[in-house]
Formats: structure tokens, sequence, C-alpha cells
């Protein structure tokens, strides 16, 4: 849906009269609503079921679908995809936990490997299949058609997991410590989409102290929602998931950029677009599998490591990019972004959920998808922030192509210095022998 929705936005926005950054909060309603519910969700699942949320939040999913697919104005799009974004974070903080908890240590990274290849091979159809659904059908398809899949995992689910995984299930749930941490977070990533306004400021100072005083709590109950303890304890699963906070926020904007490039300075159509830029996530499912089973071999650590210096490289490469770029060059960058992201999630994710016992998997399992979201946001909202910046708040891309191509150049060499910082998170969880505790 992601992916694809990229393609559709320009579409969306003239639907709805949408200006350029109202057509980012289609993503951003998603990506805040997940991040926000992501930890109160995997501890859940950790004391109920890891399988019961999990199919819970598909059934969520599916009526955000339909609810973004009938939609008649923006406010009603945003909220379909803020129930889509809930029902995410159930399906976020469970999916690994179950992949984990189903296979051995020694073959783990293969497992989390054919998970991640299966991510970007959906990445790597979603441009191509959203333009052409956009352009042929219209963009609310890419919101009627995953329906009928999403109902059809409930099924299988039902069908094929057999058992289910609670391990913490004799433990409270933090209800206080939940409601802090989604009110806190919430108004530290709004605030953070809206800078440089004074009042986002605030918005961003009060969130990050309600966050620390929600860690402080955390710390001292016996059952926290989130398990502050094992980023102090945890050298492994504090800096794999730190670098995979910076990952996502030094990359993940830059699908959202391309897209209203390709169709807003070149001229291409969404399916041409679509064409192009499934390049990244092809290379991304070739090397993601390969990665994860090496994982299981070599130090995790330092092949993630590896696959951040890479996209380090095809950002810089990105940073050339204007109104006169050939294709061919734009297929090259986005064949080494692809290459090192397929690099670097398998391993970083197999040194994450290897860190913890069974009975922090689902908590596991949803940090790792907050950083993720966490990440995707933060990324969002500096592209946004820099589009501010150079356009003003109620002007399109059309009418400063000029201004747009240096807000991206602006974005890229930001997220190269932010990509390049990860590197080194990256290396600080290194430890002779294999990243994992089994």
């Amino acid at each position: 849906m992601g992916a694809a929705i990229n393609i559709a936005l320009p579409d969306i926005a003239k639907s709805l009269s949408l200006s350029t950054l109202g057509i980012s909060w289609i993503g951003m309603t998603f990506l805040l609503s997940s991040a926000v519910f992501l930890v109160p969700a995997g501890k859940i699942a950790d004391m109920k079921g890891i399988k019961r949320v999990f199919l819970w939040g598909n059934i969520v999913v599916t009526i955000g679908s339909a609810i973004c697919a009938i939609s008649f104005s923006p406010a009603v799009l945003l909220s379909g995809r803020l129930v889509q974004g809930i029902g995410a974070s159930m399906m976020f903080g469970t999916g690994m936990a179950i992949v984990t908890s189903a296979f051995p240590p020694q073959s783990r990274g293969k497992a989390i490997g054919l998970v991640v290849s299966s991510t970007y091979l959906g990445l790597t159809t979603a441009p191509v299949l959203g333009g052409l659904m956009t352009q042929y059908i219209g963009w609310r398809s890419l919101f009627y058609i995953p329906i009928p899949f999403t109902l059809w995992v409930i099924g299988m689910a039902v069908k094929t997991l057999k058992n289910d995984w609670a391990a913490a299930s004799n433990e409270r749930f933090d209800w206080k410590g939940s409601i802090i941490y989604i009110l806190f977070m919430s108004v530290m990533m709004y605030g953070f989409t809206q800078l440089p306004k004074t009042w986002a400021v605030v918005a961003v100072i009060t969130g990050a102290s309600g966050l620390v005083w929600f860690v402080v709590m955390q710390s001292r109950i016996q059952y926290p929602v989130m398990n502050v303890k094992l980023f102090k304890e945890n050298r492994i699963f504090a800096f794999s998931n730190l670098a995979a906070l910076i990952n996502y926020a030094a990359t993940f904007a830059i699908s959202f950029l391309l897209s209203l490039y390709l169709q807003y300075i070149k001229g291409l159509s969404p399916r041409d677009a679509g064409l192009l830029l499934i390049t990244q996530p092809i290379f991304m499912t070739m090397f993601a599998s390969v990665s994860g089973r090496l994982s299981d071999r070599y130090n995790a650590g330092m092949i993630a490591s590896v696959g951040m210096s890479v996209i380090v490289l095809g950002l810089l490469m990105m940073y050339g990019i204007d109104a006169s770029t050939p294709n061919s060059y734009m297929i090259a960058s986005l064949a080494v972004l692809g290459i090192g992201f397929g690099i670097f999630s398998s391993p970083n994710t197999n040194a994450i959920m290897s860190s913890v016992d069974k009975s922090q998997l689902g908590i596991a399992s949803a940090t790792v998808s907050t950083m993720r979201l966490t990440g995707q946001m933060l990324s969002m909202g500096i592209a946004t922030m820099i589009l501010q910046i150079y356009l003003g708040a109620s002007t399109n891309i059309p009418d400063k192509p000029v201004e747009f191509v240096g807000s991206m150049h602006t974005s890229f060499l930001l997220f190269a210095v932010l990509c390049t910082l990860g590197v080194f998170a990256s290396m600080a969880r290194h430890k002779n022998g294999k990243s994992s505790c089994g």
C-alpha cells in the first residue's frame, strides 16, 4: 500500500483538492498512528497471544482500507489511514515475533531474510501495479483490491497457526504508561512535522520531555509496557535499534520525493514512474535473503554496517539529480540504494530478535517496528519541512520546479549525513563472533 500510494499522490491530490504539503499527510497519518500504538500492541501480544493480536490487526487494516476506498473528502481519507495505522501496529508488532518463535537460532536469519525479501518483493510490484491501477482504474482501487488479500491472510493464519505465544500472560498491562507514551509520542511526532514553526518547536520539546518521563517511570515499575532496561543492559539490542531508527529516518522519504520529481518535474505518467521506481526494491529483494543467511554464520552487526555504508553512497549519487538527469543515472542510483537496504535490513533485524528472551519477543518486534516507523515519520517530517522552506506553505511543485529540485538536494545531503552517523551506531554494537544471543 505504501509504495503504491506514493505513485498515486498527484491523482489523490487532484481528486480531493489537496496541496503539496497536504499530500504528505496521507502517508504521515498512517505512520503516526502505527508508531504510537506499536509498543502497547507488542506488550498486549506478549500477554494475550501474538497470533490473536496479529489476526485482529489484519481485521482492523481491512476496515481502514474500506474507509479509505469510499472516502469523499481529505478528512475521511485521513481517518481511514489512521485506522489502517492502528491495525498495522498490531501486525508489525507481532509478525516478526511469530517468525522468531517458529525458528531455532541457527536458521532464524534465513527465515527473517525470507520475510524481508517478501516485503521487498511487495515493494517491487507495488509501484508497477499501483501506477497501472491509478492510471486505468483510479486511485481508490489501491484500497479496494487489497481487502480480499487481507481476508485471505486472516483465513490462512487461522488455519495454519495452531499455536499461540503468550509468554508474559501472568503480567498486568500498564494502562497509565501506555496512555502517557501514546500522548507524548503523538505530540512530539506531530510537532516535528510542522517545524520550523514556533509552536511546533514547543510541541517537540514537550513531547520529548514527556517521553523522558515515560522512560523513567517504566524503569521503576514491575510490569512496564516497554522494558527500557533492555536498552541499558543489552548493547546489541540498543545499538541495533538505534541503527534502524537512523536508517529509516535517512531513507524513507526518498520514494516520496522521487515520485513527485518523476511526475511533476520529469513529466512521467504514474505507470512509467512506477516502472522506474521498482529498481530499488528489486535489488532489495535480491540481497535481503542472501544477507539474512550470512547473518546466521557471520557477525550480523558488521554485515548491517556494510549495508548502511552502501546506502550513504546511493544517497550521495541522488544528490546529483536535477531536471535533466537521464533515467539511466536514476536507475543506477536506485540500484545502489537497493543493494544497501538489502544488506542492512535482515542482519540488523536478526541481531535484534536474537538478543532477547522468548518472553520479550512481542515487545522486541514492536520496538524494532517502532524504530522503523518513527524513523519513517522523522524522514517525512524532514522532507516536508524542507519542502515548506523552499516552496512555501501553499505553493505547488509545478509553479517552482527549480526550488523543488533544490529541496531534494538539501534533503538527500542531510539524509547522507544522518546515514553516515548510522554507520557508526551500527558499528558500536559490534563484538567478536556472532551478533546473537540465541
